[in-house]
Formats: C-alpha cells, structure tokens, sequence
C-alpha cells in the first residue's frame, strides 16, 4: 500500500529521509485543478496525508477530485512520528456500504501467511459486529473469497 504526503517543508524533508512519496503546495499548484491529472494522482496512491496547514487549502487547490475516489488526506501533526502514522494508515481497514446491503473488504495479500490471514479475518469480522446495533443478530452471513478464487462461506 503506498502513502503519499501532502506537505509543508518539514513534513516534505521528513518523508524523504523515510523514502516516503510527497508533494509541497507547488507541486499541487502545478496540477492547476486539471481533473485528469487529479484522477491519475488518486489512483497512484491509496491513501494520502496532509499537514495542518496544507489540509483546509485542498480542496482549492484540488478541487473534489481527491473526495471523490474517497481518498479525501487523513490529518498529519508535528507532534506524532510520520512512520509510525503511516504504519497505522497502512493497518486501516475500511468498510465501505454500497447501494446493495453487502459489505465487502480487503483483509489480506498473497505473501501473507495462513495464520496472518486468520487473524486478519477475525479481527476485521469482530469490529464490524461490534459496530452493529444488535451485534450478530444483525449478520445473515460471511462469506470470504479470494480475488479469482470461489465464495467460501465461513457463518
């Protein structure tokens, strides 16, 4: 999964010492709110963070490109360690609905181990339920599924 930083100077100096990509204000002054170059940007990386500073200037200087794919930056701090909060972006699950009443998410990769994958599955499936109101009464069933692989049906 590839972070980019969306930032000041220190921010910027600090993500090329970790080899972390990232872009100043005139690198996205330069993509002029160009929604072609906006998209290409979007789907490059998969997620985005952003200095304090630099977050309220985004959308004028983007536009609702980067809202759009749902890759609006998470809020980047002085105060917390960069490598550590892109770790935890990296970890981020998210359950997205879609206009069907079925829920789908990434839990895992190929270079993932079995037990890796378990826990991944378990954790993930734990915290949806734990969101819902009426917690398991509100599940019909889990199905999991690799990318080209059949539906296994685990509940």
């Amino acid at each position: 999964m590839t972070v980019c930083i969306l930032g000041d100077a220190q921010h910027v100096e600090e993500a090329e010492k970790n080899s972390i990509p990232s872009m100043t204000v005139e690198d996205l002054k330069k993509l002029n709110k160009n929604k072609k170059l906006i998209k290409k940007l979007a789907k490059k990386y998969h997620a985005f963070m952003a200095s304090e500073a630099l977050i309220k200037q985004i959308p004028r200087l983007l536009g609702p490109g980067l809202n759009k794919a749902g890759k609006f930056p998470s809020l980047l701090t002085h105060q917390e360690a960069m490598g550590t909060k892109v770790d935890e972006l990296k970890s981020t699950v998210k359950f997205q609905l879609k206009k069907a009443l079925c829920l789908a998410t990434a839990v895992g990769h190929v270079e993932m181990t079995e037990q890796e994958l378990f826990a991944n599955i378990n954790v993930s499936v734990n915290f949806l339920v734990s969101l819902l109101k009426k917690n398991w009464q509100n599940v019909k069933t889990l199905h999991i599924k690799t990318t080209m692989g059949k539906v296994q049906r685990i509940y």
